[in-house]
């Protein structure tokens, strides 16, 4: 027996059988839900504590956010989403037509960040037509991070679900 075979039976390299996918999972969720906007959300409850200078830094960096993300999407818009559309359905194909287990472990992760990319997009253009700020922002911005929160249970409950249907379907690798 080599060290090849000796790192695969010691770590089970299907993508719902590994730890290590669980845990990216987390931890794009946990990121996605605590940077609004690309603002740390953190930032938004010491403002609405405090007020004052915390209030100002917050709308300056969101305003520096929205202009950049609204900026981005002018420019280069449909090429993204062209791009964001030709991945997504190459791993839909990959993943769910021709079985590859990889494929759909990164479908599952990359289509809800595609929704949220879009609820980005969308509430960028909320706070610039409305030229929110005070606590008219700091609503926007916390209905937009719990909106964040509701995809990623949701879409963690999907991969969970999916995850253990691999799982149970395929059972324990054969040695």
């Amino acid at each position: 027996m080599d060290w090849y075979d000796t790192i695969f039976e010691l770590i089970d390299m299907r993508s719902f059988s590994n730890l290590w996918f669980w845990i990216a999972l987390a931890v794009v969720w946990s990121t996605a839900s605590h940077w609004v906007l690309g603002v740390p959300y953190d930032m938004v409850a010491r403002a609405r504590r405090h007020g004052g200078q915390a209030a100002a830094d917050l709308e300056d960096l969101i305003r520096i956010n929205t202009n950049r993300i609204l900026f981005i999407a002018s420019v280069s818009g449909l090429w993204l989403l062209g791009f964001a559309c030709f991945v997504l359905t190459g791993l839909v194909l990959l993943g769910f037509i021709y079985d590859l287990e990889f494929a759909q472990a990164l479908f599952l992760l990359g289509f809800p960040m595609s929704i949220v990319g879009a609820l980005n997009l969308s509430t960028a253009r909320l706070i610039q037509e409305e030229e929110a700020t005070g606590e008219a922002l700091w609503r926007r911005m916390t209905r937009h991070r719990t909106m964040v929160q509701a995809i990623g249970m949701v879409s963690i409950f999907v991969t969970a679900l999916w995850g253990m249907y691999q799982n149970l379907s395929i059972g324990p690798l054969a040695g």
